[in-house]
């Protein structure tokens, strides 16, 4: 069985540049899932936007990887048990600004809607804090560079980061008329 410490979030907030620095600080392999889905195989739901069989990813994963690693991906609490992980680390971002980097990525209008709105609610930190816990916490990237956002995660996981308050963008878009501006025209 794998010794895991994750991270996680909403597509958009950073994983695949902050976790790689991460494992690498700690001296750890580092696994996407969305790169072990592939190499799994099990990539026809991912490739089509659809969903991913999340019991057979986790019981692939379960098979083929063991000792101490970084895992990153919004599947992360789907895929991961409770007794895998170590610690978790939600990379989160403030809607607006996501919005702006899944655009550049030309994602499509649904999906960037779709994220916005997972993000904004806290769909991916609310089922990473169901699955896993008092061992997550979540880290602001909004104005951080991946550098800056690892050495949170990294003070966190030893110890020394400052407490983790949950992030609630909701009361960033108070009324009908900001979250009109937020979700239209993606």
């Amino acid at each position: 069985m794998a010794d895991v410490i994750g991270v996680t979030g909403t597509p958009g907030t950073g994983k695949k540049s902050v976790a790689p620095l991460v494992a690498r600080k700690l001296g750890l392999e580092c696994i996407g899932i969305n790169e072990f889905t592939r190499s799994a195989g099990l990539d026809d739901a991912l490739s089509a936007g659809g969903d991913v069989d999340t019991r057979e990813l986790r019981r692939r994963f379960e098979q083929e990887v063991s000792g101490k690693v970084l895992a990153y991906g919004h599947l992360l609490p789907y895929v991961l048990r409770r007794g895998s992980v170590r610690r978790v680390a939600v990379l989160r971002c403030e809607p607006g600004v996501l919005k702006d980097r899944l655009r550049a990525r030309r994602y499509p209008p649904q999906k960037v809607q779709q994220n916005v709105e997972a993000e904004l609610i806290g769909l991916v930190s609310s089922d990473a804090y169901d699955r896993f816990g008092g061992m997550t916490f979540e880290v602001d990237t909004t104005l951080t560079s991946p550098e800056e956002a690892a050495s949170v995660v990294l003070a966190y996981l030893g110890g020394s980061g400052p407490d983790s308050p949950r992030i609630d963008w909701t009361t960033h878009y108070d009324s009908g008329a900001k979250l009109r501006l937020l979700l239209s025209g993606t």
